[in-house]
């Protein structure tokens, strides 16, 4: 679905698979956008204090049901939030909006493009129904996918797609906090100024 127009209210920002909200990357992307409201999510399973994931479907229903709460709570119109977060966590949000939630753009920290060691596996089958912004940040020595792969993958996205390289990341990206708030905080403003001028 069509994103509306108009500047980013608000951002959620959803974990990795081995991971929960209190991850170190999704605490300093809050603290590096205020005052922009952010909502850190978990996924039912970690709520229900089980490591392994739910199927697809299951998770991608999380986003959706915490992009409405988030919207509720905030009084945001639909479309004027940002999805992402990492690895598995912006691949739900990209699925999501695949399926028809409106989105104003995708922050794609680490995007699982496959598993490692098996490149033909790619997860790429809803990145054409992508039709918004979409910054990825993934690191130059990530084995979920080489940034050759990754930039082949996402040239058939028809939203603008922004990628930003971590040289010498592997995908946990760590101690790349500093360089990764800079480069979403940035895309943010550059969002917000870009679509305020898109006809509505």
């Amino acid at each position: 679905m069509r994103p509306r127009s108009g500047r980013p209210a608000g951002l959620l920002l959803a974990p990795g698979a081995g991971s929960d909200r209190t991850h170190h990357t999704l605490v300093a992307l809050e603290a590096a956008v205020t005052p922009l409201p952010v909502v850190r999510m978990d996924f039912p399973y970690r709520k229900e204090g089980r490591r392994a994931p739910d199927r697809a479907p299951k998770l991608v229903a999380s986003v959706v049901a915490e992009a409405q709460a988030f919207e509720a709570r905030y009084a945001v119109a639909p479309g004027r939030l940002v999805l992402g977060g990492r690895s598995m966590g912006g691949r739900m949000c990209s699925l999501a909006v695949a399926e028809g939630l409106t989105a104003l753009g995708l922050v794609l920290i680490s995007y699982p493009l496959h598993p490692p060691g098996k490149p033909e596996k790619l997860r790429v089958d809803h990145l054409p129904a992508l039709d918004l912004p979409c910054l990825f940040v993934t690191g130059t020595r990530d084995p979920f996918g080489t940034p050759d792969e990754l930039t082949a993958a996402t040239a058939g996205i028809p939203g603008p797609v922004t990628h930003r390289w971590i040289e010498g990341g592997r995908h946990e990206l760590k101690g790349a906090d500093d360089e990764i708030c800079d480069v979403v905080s940035a895309w943010l403003g550059d969002l917000g100024r870009s679509s305020s001028r898109r006809p509505r």
